[in-house]
């Protein structure tokens, strides 16, 4: 959360160094001005425990057409809703002002997100370390996750060839190792699979 000394005059915290896009606004729920959100994890937690979001216009809209958006909104409560969230912010009133916030990108702290558990990573803290096999080769760096349902799957790239990508199962088979600090994932992998 902000510090009291990182306010701006009007009160509202300003946008955070360490921000995380998270979801996405898709419209409004119901008439009473509640906000329909498409979280970007499986696992909203950090969309849900966050009490602002931070709002940036969709790549998409033409910035000339779009009304401006508030830069942070005050969340007062969120609630699950099939896989969207449901958010009740403060000052948005109705169900006109919550429309007209679709399409917004909705960014939170990153130190706002909840501790994870031990074993447990947010696919943000991953992306960008360095993979190396036991060897100490390197593997190239993860560039994204996916998500098969089963489990996670690493996409590394590099580092000969940007354009080649691996992709390492992020399962205890595989992963020996995550060093957070360190920024290197150690795997059984070998550079010719």
């Amino acid at each position: 959360m902000p510090h009291a000394a990182s306010v701006m005059s009007d009160g509202t915290p300003p946008f955070p160094s360490d921000a995380v896009e998270v979801g996405r606004i898709v419209g409004a729920w119901g008439v009473k001005g509640a906000l329909k959100v498409k979280p970007f994890s499986a696992r909203p937690e950090a969309l849900v425990a966050a009490r602002h979001w931070f709002l940036r216009a969709s790549d998409a809209a033409p910035a000339a057409k779009s009304p401006p958006l508030p830069p942070v909104l005050q969340v007062t409560s969120t609630r699950t809703q099939g896989d969207a969230i449901v958010a009740v912010c403060r000052d948005i009133a109705d169900r006109a002002a919550a429309e007209a916030l679709a399409g917004a990108r909705v960014f939170v702290a990153r130190s706002s997100f909840p501790k994870a558990g031990a074993g447990e990573y947010y696919w943000v803290d991953l992306i960008g370390l360095d993979v190396r096999n036991r060897a100490g080769e390197p593997l190239g760096k993860v560039s994204t996750l996916l998500d098969t349902g089963a489990h996670c799957v690493l996409c590394v790239v590099g580092p000969e060839d940007a354009d080649a990508e691996r992709l390492i199962p992020f399962v205890a088979a595989y992963v020996d190792r995550v060093d957070l600090p360190g920024r290197v994932i150690h795997v059984d992998w070998q550079r010719d699979y």
